[in-house]
């Protein structure tokens, strides 16, 4: 099947309704951004709601965010049904966010995966690292929430001149975090 991405700069209602279920199968409701929270990062158009979709049924999405002074795109969330995964659902959309992010001139992708060396956590970084990724070995640690961090990039040209070190791109994600939780 042929994965069609699209992505969300307007906030559209009806296909965050379509969007939701995946959000919630995926993250549990604490510690993560509320449905207003990303209605707000898409209408200040502080980044965009991505869409995966297979015979006109979303099953996946992913919420992204700038990061100007990094010149780089942080991919703050990223889920896909669970019928669908392990089927490379994932990873095209990550790829057409990479397509995304060079078009609207980011030299750079940034994630943040939890840090504790768990079976979980070791499987979610082999993915971000078949994708390119590279992991910084800072550790952050958030005020808000029991669990540590670290930073992935992945330069998306030649010529990009991201920051390498993890301290550096987290007062970058820290930002992005700041303005989409304060009211």
């Amino acid at each position: 099947m042929t994965l069609h991405c699209k992505t969300l700069s307007t906030w559209d209602p009806e296909a965050w309704r379509e969007v939701e279920p995946i959000f919630d199968e995926a993250f549990p409701p604490s510690g993560r951004k509320t449905s207003r929270m990303i209605r707000k990062i898409v209408d200040t158009e502080a980044g965009w709601l991505h869409i995966g979709s297979e015979d006109d049924a979303p099953i996946a999405m992913a919420v992204t965010g700038k990061l100007p002074e990094l010149g780089a795109m942080l991919i703050d969330y990223v889920a896909v049904r669970s019928a669908s995964r392990s089927r490379g659902v994932g990873r095209r959309l990550i790829e057409y966010i990479a397509e995304e992010a060079k078009r609207l001139g980011f030299a750079a992708l940034v994630i943040e995966i939890e840090a504790e060396e768990t079976s979980v956590n070791e499987s979610r970084e082999r993915f971000w690292t078949s994708l390119g990724f590279r992991r910084t070995s800072y550790v952050h640690r958030y005020r808000w929430v029991p669990e540590t961090y670290r930073a992935m990039y992945l330069e998306l040209n030649d010529d990009a001149s991201l920051p390498r070190d993890g301290e550096t791109l987290f007062r970058g994600i820290t930002s992005f975090h700041g303005k989409i939780w304060r009211n």
